[in-house]
């Protein structure tokens, strides 16, 4: 019987995006309304729907072998897993996002040992738990199903532990950050008596290899161009790449050829000041992957 590498897809926000990513990077998983378990084009994976909140609880018992999921989750259910890799996706952010202790914002509270004996409002219950036991200040934690903020606006609590990327929404609602918990950002994770498994160790590294080079190619293009041979350093100089430009010599001619591979939003400022410099035949392309 063939290997099976069971992969753990992220059902919610990540979703859509997921799905997207293994399309570029060559797999085609195709989900269904009613369904748990998308359709892969690939004999050696199975993938299921998995909740982004759970997927590191199914990944530490070996219900799946590796998932995406946010390292805050991960965390929050204390999982004892792998972690390959991250993935920033860039169709949702590129910023890491941060959990963050918050209060009201006449609060006297300035760091976390004024909490000594609160009560904490939080999705992030088990994290929160942990972060408060490790330092020794006695609070009570309580799960909030939603409208987390507006909790300790209205009193309900003395502070809550959001998760916020820029904290202009908490600061909106009249409310002070005391200070940063955690980051998190997309991580994918592996069971890990799967990541001792050679097979599914190869299976899983090629994988995180080919979805890592599409989100490395998100936003950039290679460029290319003909120049006049005394005119490569001035080129050079103002092209942006990996590591150098590429030039090679056109065949019977003192003319060169150019590439290189930069973000796209660079190349509507820099094509007319490669025009200047004496460059024809400027071409741009996209880019799949960036290995």
């Amino acid at each position: 019987m063939s290997k099976v590498l069971k992969f753990g897809i992220p059902k919610g926000s990540l979703e859509e995006a997921t799905v997207d990513l293994f399309g570029k990077a060559g797999w085609k998983i195709t989900t269904a309304s009613r369904s748990y378990f998308p359709s892969v084009d690939d004999d050696e994976m199975k993938c299921s729907l998995i909740r982004p909140q759970e997927m590191g609880r199914y990944v530490e018992r070996g219900t799946i072998d590796v998932g995406i999921a946010g390292r805050d989750w991960v965390r929050e259910n204390d999982s004892d897993v792998v972690e390959v890799c991250e993935m920033v996706y860039s169709k949702v952010s590129r910023r890491s996002v941060r959990w963050v202790l918050v209060v009201a914002g006449d609060s006297k509270v300035r760091s976390p040992e004024d909490l000594r004996g609160a009560t904490i409002s939080t999705e992030l219950v088990g994290f929160t738990r942990r972060y408060f036991a490790e330092r020794n200040i006695q609070v009570t934690v309580e799960f909030s199903w939603g409208a987390t903020e507006a909790k300790v606006v209205e009193g309900l609590c003395d502070a809550i532990v959001e998760v916020t990327e820029t904290g202009s929404t908490i600061r909106a609602n009249g409310l002070r950050i005391v200070c940063d918990l955690m980051e998190s950002v997309p991580v994918m994770i592996a069971n890990k008596a799967a990541w001792e498994d050679p097979w599914k160790r190869v299976k899983i590294q090629q994988v995180a290899t080919l979805l890592q080079s599409t989100l490395r190619a998100e936003g950039m293009v290679g460029l290319k161009m003909n120049a006049p041979g005394d005119r490569v350093s001035a080129i050079t100089g103002i092209l942006p790449s990996l590591n150098n430009p590429t030039v090679a010599h056109l065949h019977n001619s003192d003319w060169v050829s150019i590439e290189t591979i930069l973000p796209e939003k660079e190349v509507r400022r820099i094509v007319p000041e490669l025009m200047k410099l004496g460059a024809e035949g400027i071409v741009e392309y996209p880019l799949n992957k960036i290995i």
